[in-house]
């Protein structure tokens, strides 16, 4: 039967459908234990599903069995405890085991981009669906959650009509995640919308009845929570195109911040102005570094290379703007930290030897361990590159951070991170950074001049501390 486009409602009238395997509720799966299927299983448990997460990483499964999460999430590691403890959740990594316990098989691998071009590597999701197709022998629902290319879950139902016979009736769906780190826990229990790209009225009903405890919940609380089932592209499109967005708004306030510096501006009082719009709102519109992570910047362009296959590369143009924009913001700290050194910078850069610089902040934003991709790390190795000694302090990301660039000094605090500096830079909004003191600072650091790469110090404050300070855009 075929499922009317869009349909969006926040509690729909969808028919019960049989769970495959026969319990009350489907089982469910999740294949790829990184930082999303990690925490959508663990979440799950706590909803009350029985949940088993897949992943070929022994010690990582062997950590998440033992009750140890292997990424820094705010509080995930008491759920995984609980619902181990609950019996409703467990790890493994047998894949005929994962595919005989689920009815509703959860894709949550990685998507980094190709190492030849800027789209998506979807080898991870090509032996993730084909491992577990040829392990099926009852009627299943796969489902991705994944950010692929617009046309993938075509290609997912073509390998899994492949590998599993047709007598199964072994169906695909696509549900993206729209997961912010940090905050992730609540992303997942309480979304501010589920999206459902489906083909059938089973796979509609398997996959609300999947969401189920998801709505109980939003009802428990009196909330609701907007649900949109739509086709296969439209609900791949969606990840790519919010990201698209929010990374756009990011640039477009660091772009203010650039034309704020040569005109002498200040880019936080017009990111207040024109945030009291209500057709721009105040998210996303705080200029400093610029974005990192695991998802903006390689989604973004990951997107623009497969709308060059499909056509429609001109659509998408302006976001290769986007990316520059938000390289240049890296640059500029460095050049920032040569005016506050005094070094004048030639066609190589400006040379910075012989300074000792303190950098706060590894990871790509607060409340994570997450550097993939980080301005902050990319900064500290620049700042390295061009002569500096540089201490790195980070409250999470010191390990993965210390795994990427080795190279760089790292320091088990602020105090000796600041110690003997001639130059601080704050790369990452840490509330330690936020709230440290000055003053004290002050004391510790060989010249009181800082560079607010997040501007989120409290300039006046840390001004009549006796530091010489520069914001990002700000006079």
């Amino acid at each position: 039967m075929t499922i009317p486009y869009p349909n969006t409602q926040p509690m729909p009238a969808i028919a019960a459908v049989t769970p495959p395997s026969g319990a009350q509720r489907p089982r469910v799966t999740f294949l790829g234990t990184g930082y999303l299927g990690a925490t959508y299983a663990i979440c799950y448990a706590e909803l009350g599903y029985e949940v088993l997460g897949f992943d070929v990483d022994a010690d990582k499964i062997a950590m998440l069995n033992a009750g140890e999460v292997p990424i820094h999430e705010p509080g995930l590691d008491e759920l995984l405890k609980r619902n181990l403890t609950a019996g409703r959740l467990r790890f493994s990594t047998d894949i005929a085991e994962t595919a005989d316990f689920g009815d509703v098989h959860f894709i949550c691998v990685g998507t980094p981009q190709r190492a030849d071009g800027m789209g998506a590597d979807l080898s991870y999701v090509e032996a993730s669906v084909t491992s577990l197709a040829q392990h099926l022998t009852r009627k299943a629902l796969i489902v991705g959650k994944s950010t692929v290319p617009v046309g993938t879950a075509e290609w997912v139902e073509q390998l899994v009509s492949k590998h599993t016979p047709a007598d199964l009736g072994v169906e695909v769906a696509w549900s993206p995640e729209f997961l912010q780190e940090g905050f992730a826990v609540d992303d997942v229990l309480r979304p501010n919308r589920i999206v459902v790209g489906v083909k059938s009225e089973w796979a509609n009903g398997m996959l609300y009845a999947a969401h189920k405890g998801v709505f109980d919940l939003a009802a428990t609380e009196d909330r609701e929570v907007p649900l949109v089932v739509t086709d296969f592209a439209t609900a791949e499109l969606v990840k790519v195109a919010a990201n698209a967005f929010l990374a756009t708004k990011i640039s477009f306030i660091n772009a203010m911040a650039e034309v704020c510096e040569a005109a002498g501006g200040d880019v936080t009082h017009l990111a207040r102005a024109i945030g009291f719009d209500p057709r721009i709102g105040n998210r996303f519109l705080q200029a400093g570094l610029g974005f990192g992570g695991a998802c903006l910047p390689k989604d973004i362009r990951a997107f623009q290379a497969r709308a060059q296959e499909l056509g429609a590369g001109e659509a998408l143009r302006f976001l290769h703007e986007v990316d520059l924009i938000n390289m240049r913001r890296r640059t500029r700290v460095v050049q920032l930290a040569a005016e506050l050194l005094g070094r004048r910078s030639g066609p190589a850069g400006p040379d910075l030897s012989g300074t000792r610089v303190a950098v706060l902040g590894a990871t790509f934003k607060p409340n994570t361990d997450d550097v993939r991709d980080a301005p902050a790390l990319a900064v500290a190795s620049l700042l390295r590159k061009a002569g500096a000694d540089v201490h790195v302090y980070d409250p999470q990301g010191m390990e993965r951070a210390r795994a990427v660039a080795p190279e760089l000094v790292y320091e088990p605090g602020i105090n000796e991170a600041v110690t003997d500096a001639d130059l601080v830079c704050v790369l990452t909004e840490w509330a330690d950074f936020r709230n440290a003191d000055p003053v004290a600072l002050g004391e510790l650091a060989a010249g009181r001049k800082v560079v607010d790469g997040r501007n989120c110090l409290d300039s006046a404050l840390w001004t009549q501390a006796g530091w010489e300070y520069r914001g990002m855009g700000r006079p």
